[in-house]
């Protein structure tokens, strides 16, 4: 699970280029390098001041070769979290799950139970989207003013773990710059969302995390 705050309204719209994300790209072996392993969660200002956009990348460290091979599982949903009264309980919800060569999105809408548990909201359809394929040009899906996209990306999180780790031993003291990209060359399988502000508050401050969850 990836959470951060985002502030939308007038201060993002006075924020150029705000950006903000949570990353991790090792987990436990269980989730490790699967569909179900998030690997980084950013949202930040769409082009279009009056929208927000959503990612969340999985299956991380996918060199070029396991790229190509690589598909979204259908029994996990992607659900991006939103929070909007402070009270780190999700009052909206927006949820992603392949189908067929597809990726359809569900919401914003709010969910009838809150948690680890999760029924997609087959009533808030909001569209979807071809996945797109390894090399190919990125398939990009409109439903409104909404927009999506999935299939595999350039993993775009800087990371030197080698001056990392050498500040953690002891041996050094700060990073270099610009230092070295520890994930150049490898990618992720990325689900983009960009929903108009208007439909998750519009205004003010929301917590945001996203979740995978695998159907029992």
């Amino acid at each position: 699970m990836k959470k951060m705050k985002l502030i939308l309204g007038g201060c993002v719209l006075l924020t150029v280029g705000l950006f903000l994300y949570a990353a991790d790209h090792i987990d436990a072996p269980a989730v490790s390098g699967g569909s179900s392993d998030i690997t980084d969660f950013y949202a930040f200002q769409a082009e279009d001041t009056n929208n927000i956009v959503f990612v969340a990348n999985v299956q991380g460290l996918l060199s070029p070769t396991a790229t190509e091979a690589a598909s979204f599982d259908e029994n996990v949903l992607i659900e991006f979290n939103i929070d909007t009264d402070a009270d780190a309980v999700e009052d909206l919800v927006i949820q992603a799950i392949p189908r067929d060569g597809k990726m359809y999105f569900f919401g914003p809408f709010a969910p009838g139970t809150t948690g680890l548990n999760s029924t997609i909201g087959t009533s808030s359809a909001a569209g979807s989207v071809d996945i797109s394929a390894y090399n190919n040009a990125p398939a990009i899906g409109y439903a409104g003013d909404m927009k999506f996209f999935a299939g595999p990306r350039d993993d775009p999180f800087f990371m030197d773990f080698a001056q990392y780790g050498e500040i953690v031993g002891g041996n050094a003291s700060s990073f270099n710059n610009p230092g070295s990209d520890t994930f150049a060359g490898s990618n992720v399988m990325s689900i983009v969302i960009e929903v108009p502000k208007s439909t998750i508050g519009g205004s003010g401050s929301i917590n945001t995390w996203v979740e995978s969850k695998v159907k029992s």
